[in-house]
């Protein structure tokens, strides 16, 4: 093969995963990092590649975006160690948890440098340990609140654990688990209350564990406020079907909501290149990981032969390059009215490029469908772990710099209309 022509088919084979006579020897990415956009612990320079982190400043910072324009955007609180989850309490007050084990309050807007008490024992395995929060629907008359964690187990195993405690503003007392995955199982986990009162809870899977009904791996739980199992979860009494499982066929998903309008559950999930998801979860729907998926492998080559395949369920929306998805939440209120109705999504990173972090907001039409996206914040170049929309109707984001180490910088950040 000689000149354009030799050009144009080496470019084609190496788009295919296939090397070519005289290429030279790709770089190879590690063979199997963390879902959910971390680093893993090979120390591949891959990891490293991004931009430079940018600090943030003290006074409050303006940015112009799409149909909303002007919106500020507030530093409230700095110094968290690796934040994970926010939650707030009904006097305005925020949870906040972080990864290796604590539980922390933001009261009137400032850090209290006293974590909560009574928190379970957490393993730290990659970027898992710590992870959501949750108040019982009647969190005001019983102070129930829900974490979901790595539970550790003899011989430095883990698994994932959701465990329920009462809050009395300082501490957590009567703490216990309403449920222990038996085989194990570990990596990310949200947790979320239907307007039932039922349980929803999220487990991890990078293979096929995601479509196996006999495995909590890859898949959406249904409980009671107790752990026990409701009657008309999809699989009860079908034989090798675990009873709590809700939906199956997912790998990472690290944003779980109910919206406060419709009741229905969504979901972001993490693909591994690409293939990065929000799904609207359905009882005994199968949402195809591994077996169908946009993503691609960490060598490039594509996870599966086609996106889509009959009696799997397609995502509502995708990226391809991923975000890594985090957090998800719904705006329903007024005081930003020319994004009401939109979906916000928190990303950690784009392209698999590190300091590229986002807050992804989403709109859809009546019927749907999605219709227009647009990238927030990149300019801070910082994680977002997390996104809820407030009581008071503003938008509060969790913020972080890096995964290793410290963290880098923390933060939680409020995003406000502006007069303009």
């Amino acid at each position: 093969m000689k000149g354009r022509k030799a050009v144009v088919v080496a470019g084609l084979m190496l788009l295919a995963g296939r090397p070519f006579a005289g290429a030279p020897a790709a770089q190879q990415p590690p063979t199997n990092p963390p879902a959910g956009g971390g680093r893993g612990n090979n120390q591949y320079s891959f990891w490293s590649l991004g931009l430079k982190t940018v600090p943030l400043p003290n006074e409050p910072m303006i940015f112009d975006t799409a149909e909303q324009h002007k919106i500020r955007v507030v530093v409230l609180a700095k110094g968290f160690a690796h934040p994970w989850s926010l939650a707030f309490l009904p006097d305005g007050d925020m949870l906040v948890t972080e990864r290796a084990g604590q539980l922390r309050v933001v009261r009137h807007g400032k850090l209290d440098p006293q974590p909560v008490g009574g928190v379970p024992a957490v393993q730290v395995t990659s970027l898992w340990g710590l992870m959501d929060v949750a108040l019982h629907p009647q969190f005001g008359q019983n102070q129930l609140l829900y974490l979901s964690y790595l539970k550790p187990l003899s011989g430095g195993a883990r698994t994932l654990a959701v465990a329920r405690g009462r809050f009395d503003g300082k501490s957590l007392t009567d703490v216990g688990d309403i449920f222990v995955a038996d085989p194990p199982t570990a990596g990310p986990s949200r947790i979320a209350f239907g307007r039932d009162g039922t349980l929803f809870v999220t487990t991890t899977s990078d293979d096929a564990r995601a479509q196996d009904p006999s495995e909590y791996s890859g898949k959406v739980l249904r409980f009671r406020d107790d752990g026990s199992v409701p009657g008309d979860n999809p699989f009860v009494g079908k034989p090798g079907y675990k009873p709590p499982i809700y939906s199956l066929g997912h790998r990472s998903q690290v944003g779980l909501a109910v919206h406060p309008e419709t009741g229905a559950v969504w979901s972001t999930e993490n693909g591994r290149m690409g293939g990065d998801e929000v799904n609207v979860i359905l009882p005994g729907r199968n949402y195809g990981f591994p077996t169908v998926t946009y993503s691609r492998n960490y060598d490039g080559a594509r996870s599966s032969e086609k996106p889509w395949q009959d009696g799997f369920e397609q995502p509502l929306v995708y990226w391809v390059p991923s975000i890594a998805p985090t957090g998800i939440a719904f705006n329903t209120a007024d005081r930003f009215p020319a994004w009401k109705g939109n979906v916000f999504v928190g990303g950690l990173q784009r392209g698999r490029i590190a300091h590229t972090g986002r807050l992804e907001r989403i709109v859809f039409n009546q019927r749907g469908e999605e219709i227009r996206r647009e990238s927030l914040l990149t300019e801070l170049r910082k994680r977002v772990r997390d996104v809820r929309l407030g009581p008071d109707g503003l938008l509060y984001l969790l913020v972080e710099d890096d995964v290793a180490g410290d963290g880098g910088e923390t933060a939680l950040l409020r995003i406000e209309p502006t007069d303009n």
